[in-house]
């Protein structure tokens, strides 16, 4: 039995507005020890900054981080999951779209993210429920 990723979503998701540099948010990103941040425009998502955007589209291209603006190497296209979606489902989605953060959404409203981290560590609670029952199946 899969279970579904609604105990795993991080609900206290760190929100920044588009117009902000890059140095702003990574530094952001440092003090709440997070790999993403959430962007919005006039409290509409608009996309997703993380570790990755900022080492491939910053970083790696030599550009200034105190110049540029999170609207111009942010992530637009985010990848939406339900709360029901299964860690298998949600890998499946990560692995197509070369991500390792997903935006979770019960309807038309946001609730959260959910990191490869987190489905993990979730798939190893599934596992080892799942020991536990074959164990205690094996010993009865």
């Amino acid at each position: 039995m899969e279970w579904n990723i609604a105990s795993k979503i991080v609900r206290k998701v760190v929100v920044l507005d588009e117009n902000h540099t890059v140095l702003e948010a990574a530094i952001l990103m440092a003090e709440e020890f997070v790999g993403s941040v959430v962007i919005t425009s006039a409290s509409k998502i608009t996309g997703i900054f993380t570790e990755r955007d900022l080492m491939l589209r910053v970083v790696g291209k030599k550009r200034d981080p105190e110049q540029v603006t999170i609207r111009d190497v942010m992530t637009k296209e985010v990848v939406r999951v339900s709360p029901k979606d299964s860690a298998s489902a949600c890998l499946n989605l990560m692995k197509e779209h070369r991500c390792r953060h997903l935006l979770v959404f019960d309807g038309d409203e946001f609730v959260g993210l959910v990191s490869l981290r987190d489905l993990v560590a979730l798939m190893m609670e599934e596992k080892e429920e799942l020991i536990g029952y074959l164990q205690r199946y094996i010993s009865s």
